[in-house]
């Protein structure tokens, strides 16, 4: 989780920073964060004042969630997802959910809600994966043993 929080610093977006790091079998196997298209812009430098253009739902509409973007980079480079766990710093929104299950991915731990920062009633994506057998929970640091140097 450290990690997509440390990568959620390097997206260019105005209005959230997300990262995402998907595992298996203790080995990172593909990282994400959210922003456009790699080659397109960056909205922090395009529309510095108030981000990039919204879409009906008031989303990014020129932006790659970072559980896509690390799904696609997985996809790209030939990995394979059956199985993975994805650490992200947003909980998944409903399509996220829906690329994260068929993709075949297994567990998501989430820091915090996607719910509580789009002012929704529930986190569809959260009910949609634990609906269909993948297991989505929040994150708890307390539940990380600590690990001090030898």
């Amino acid at each position: 989780m450290n990690l997509a929080t440390d990568l959620a610093q390097r997206s260019h977006c105005v209005k959230a920073q997300v990262g995402a790091v998907l595992a298996k079998d203790t080995r990172i196997i593909s990282i994400g964060y959210n922003g456009p298209p790699a080659g397109t812009h960056n909205c922090d430098e395009e529309w510095p004042e108030t981000g990039c253009p919204r879409d009906a739902r008031g989303s990014c509409s020129l932006a790659l969630h970072a559980e896509e973007n690390a799904i696609l980079y997985a996809v790209k480079n030939g990995a394979k997802l059956e199985g993975a766990t994805m650490y992200t710093t947003l909980s998944p929104c409903l399509p996220c959910a829906r690329l994260i299950f068929s993709a075949g991915i297994t567990q998501v731990y989430y820091r915090k809600s996607y719910a509580e920062y789009k002012g929704l009633p529930s986190d569809e994506g959260v009910d949609f994966l634990n609906h269909f057998g993948v297991k989505a929970q929040k994150f708890d640091d307390a539940d990380v043993p600590l690990k001090l140097p030898l």
